[in-house]
């Protein structure tokens, strides 16, 4: 959430070993008071190194949650030169660099039914499902986030994770002078004009110089990722999920954003599930099209992110 970055690796030399530890200090009490976010991010995380892993050659053996009693141990990926399956994760490390939110406006385009057949099963290849919600359940859904969003307006709480977490002064680009974590507002993208964009609204009530309003697509194709479970491990995989899906949209030409605003509300993340089996958790809705890339955003320095040991 935010580009808050709470993940930190520690790399074991002598045993070829990855731990990713949760960085607890970088939740957001108010509007991810379970880490449920948090740990999602984590997966991600997870997900791209054991893309990164394939990439150069090894085999990623990953556990998930291996120690009961650190909780922020999250997962381990060890090195080896045996393994078999998900050698598929490989072509994806070019996306890892592509890949950047976009809050702009989507073409009018229909996503091919073969790439969200792709999406679908790279979701499931994670633990997770993926479904594409149309008619009466895209506008149900799309109610929820405006319902959301409207709720957002008027939280404290809401106000002071943006307060903390985003950066309307920002500089154009990320540079050595600008912060290393959080929204600049060059990526806030455009409001839309005579409403509210499916994804969050970083600017909240505040002014931002410059920006102005456009048209968005009409009907955005959004995506529910859901879980059997909704506990550490199920919001682990999800993140993996997620990333996954992200990776693969990049690397067939679509751009994408989050859309959490209904999530953080109790009472609005649960009519998400699947009107049809009524079973399952979502986890994440991710708004995906044909449309602009969005721009980069900064990243914590390696040092503060990254220990190896011998």
């Amino acid at each position: 959430m935010h580009n808050a970055q709470p993940w930190r690796f520690r790399y074991l030399q002598g045993s070829r070993t990855f731990h990713v530890r949760a960085d607890f200090d970088r939740a957001m009490p108010h509007a991810d008071p379970d880490t449920r976010a948090l740990n999602i991010g984590c997966g991600a995380a997870v997900l791209n190194l054991r893309v990164a892993v394939f990439h150069a050659g090894w085999y990623p053996a990953t556990r998930l949650l291996p120690d009961p009693a650190d909780l922020a141990l999250l997962a381990t990926v060890r090195l080896t030169e045996l393994g078999s399956g998900e050698h598929s994760l490989a072509p994806l490390y070019p996306a890892i660099h592509q890949r950047h939110t976009s809050r702009f406006p989507f073409e009018e385009r229909e996503i091919p039914e073969a790439v969200q057949r792709a999406l679908r099963d790279a979701a499931q290849l994670q633990g997770a499902s993926l479904s594409f919600p149309t008619g009466w359940h895209l506008q149900e859904v799309l109610e929820l986030f405006e319902e959301a969003e409207a709720r957002n307006r008027t939280d404290e709480g809401s106000d002071e994770d943006l307060a903390a977490w985003t950066r309307i002064d920002a500089p154009d680009a990320p540079s050595a002078d600008s912060a290393p974590d959080g929204i600049p507002g060059y990526a806030f993208g455009p409001r839309k004009r005579g409403g509210s964009a499916p994804m969050r609204d970083f600017a909240g009530t505040r002014p931002v110089e410059g920006r102005g309003a456009t048209d968005f697509e009409r009907s955005p194709h959004l995506a529910l990722l859901s879980t059997p479970g909704d506990r550490p491990e199920d919001w682990l995989r999800a993140g993996q999920a997620m990333e996954h899906v992200l990776l693969l949209a990049t690397l067939e030409g679509l751009s994408s954003s989050f859309a959490t605003q209904a999530l953080e509300w109790t009472d609005l993340r649960w009519p998400l599930r699947d009107p049809i089996s009524g079973t399952g958790y979502t986890q994440m809705v991710l708004r995906i099209g044909y449309g602009p890339k969005g721009p980069a955003t900064p990243r914590r320095p390696v040092p503060e992110v990254l220990d190896i040991q011998p």
